[in-house]
């Protein structure tokens, strides 16, 4: 892999100039419609109560499967989706937001009058979906977005200096002769040049397309980028490119970056903090480093010992010992339906070293029983109380005591197993109760690492 250069981390540094954006219970749920008249029957969860800030000058790399909610979450904190719930605060001072995250703790019917009034100034000032026209307007110019296609995100009919130049012209930043000299400065500092001005997007190779894009959203002098996948796209050469160029401009001029990428060695030298995230929620935020070196999370764990080392030597015998090692967090199966998650602990259907309280519920244990061989045979319906609490009914009453004897198993162990609390048989049914569970919260387990793992909130911590 062509090398690229590696940032320094000091995310103490960054927190030091303030956070440009805080993000704070972000929801947003896409409705699920059937039927002649089009009712909604449900909701994905596309980005289910996020929470993390972004410090000033500094890069928060956003990590996760395809479909766990990063770009969801991205377009929500450009502005360009509004969220079902919660907020995205631009430029709130740290006293502001300390308040803030006081009053959100509150539940709402606790609140004084004066505390619903302070958290409605907050919101007011500072939450990119309630600002007035002119501060939405700041907004946009302040936060721009670099697409993971650059091809789709430039116009085929225009010419590249009608692109760059297009953020000038709608903020009336220059026009003619101004413009375009302009357009060549901010294409000189990406690396291209004047030659380029009147050329179209397809007479471009895709670094040159993305830098392109690096242009345009440099125009304005913005504050905060958010960074799309802006290499996934690229040879690996071209994105070494793409990152050097990255880190320098935010070098040179301050830049704020919210990165998101599937490349976890791109994640780990490019970023000071990192995100994870699973099935819209986030499973561990960490600075990079400590991330890496000392995760808190089995599903961060497998996305390490699944993504591939950048290191030369990977092949010497004590790496591949490692690589051995590394087998006993694996990731199984496909991500959950986001329209029906998991209860509790969203990773603890594919979690090589779940326990018994990390939520399992009815669903569970007919999938697992299904996918052992031993379905429930005769099974006709099942009748929820709770996630936790159901009846399953048989076709007959032999069937449904085979199903107990099944789920009873003689000396069957396990954690789903661990987690069922009663099991009774009556007719052609059997009562099936599970250990309850909420959301697990995510909670600091040490200065600056937060995670939502049961293993380290409450049984501090396992061993891989």
């Amino acid at each position: 892999m062509t090398a690229f250069e590696t940032r320094p981390t000091d995310p103490s540094a960054a927190a030091d100039r303030g956070d440009v954006i805080n993000v704070r219970g972000v929801r947003k749920y896409y409705p699920i419609k059937g039927g002649v008249l089009q009712r909604v029957t449900g909701h994905v969860k596309a980005v289910d109560g996020v929470t993390f800030d972004i410090p000033r000058g500094s890069t928060v790399g956003l990590v996760g499967e395809s479909g766990c909610g990063k770009t969801t979450l991205g377009r929500l904190i450009s502005g360009l989706l509004d969220p079902t719930d919660g907020g995205v605060y631009f430029g709130m001072p740290a006293a502001e937001r300390r308040r803030l995250d006081e009053l959100m703790t509150l539940p709402a019917e606790e609140r004084t009058s004066q505390q619903a009034t302070d958290l409605q100034t907050l919101t007011d000032g500072y939450r990119i979906d309630r600002l007035n026209r002119e501060q939405r307007r700041a907004y946009r110019r302040n936060c721009q977005v670099v697409f993971q296609d650059a091809f789709s995100s430039l116009n085929p009919r225009q010419l590249v200096r009608d692109i760059v130049g297009r953020p000038l012209k709608a903020f009336g930043e220059a026009s003619g002769d101004a413009l375009t000299q302009r357009v060549v400065e901010l294409l000189e500092q990406v690396g291209l040049g004047r030659q380029h001005l009147f050329r179209y997007p397809h007479q471009f190779s895709g670094g040159q397309r993305q830098r392109i894009s690096i242009a345009r959203a440099l125009a304005l002098d913005p504050e905060f980028m958010v960074l799309d996948e802006p290499t996934s796209a690229l040879d690996v050469s071209v994105q070494a490119q793409i990152l050097n160029l990255l880190h320098e401009l935010q070098r040179e001029l301050g830049l704020t970056y919210l990165f998101i990428s599937h490349d976890l060695n791109v994640v780990r030298h490019m970023s000071d903090e990192v995100v994870v995230m699973y099935l819209g929620q986030v499973a561990e935020a960490a600075p990079s480093e400590r991330l890496f070196t000392a995760t808190k999370h089995p599903y961060t764990e497998a996305l390490l010992a699944a993504n591939p080392s950048d290191d030369e030597d990977a092949e010497d015998a004590e790496d591949a010992e490692d690589a051995e090692d590394a087998e006993v967090i694996r990731l199984a199966g496909s991500v959950p339906d986001p329209a029906n998650p998991p209860q509790g602990c969203r990773f603890h259907t594919r979690c090589p070293v779940a326990v018994a309280s990390c939520g399992w519920e009815v669903d569970d244990v007919v999938r697992v029983a299904t996918e052992e061989g031993a379905s429930l045979e005769g099974l006709s319906d099942v009748e929820r109380r709770t996630p936790f609490d159901a009846t399953l009914r048989f076709e007959s009453e032999p069937l449904a005591q085979a199903a107990l004897r099944m789920l009873r198993s003689d000396g069957r162990s396990g954690p789903m197993a661990d987690a069922i609390i009663r099991l009774e048989h009556s007719g052609d049914s059997v009562d099936v109760v599970l250990r309850p569970r909420g959301d697990v919260p995510l909670v600091e387990v040490e200065p600056q690492h937060r995670t939502s793992c049961v293993l380290f909130t409450e049984y501090g911590g396992y061993t891989a």
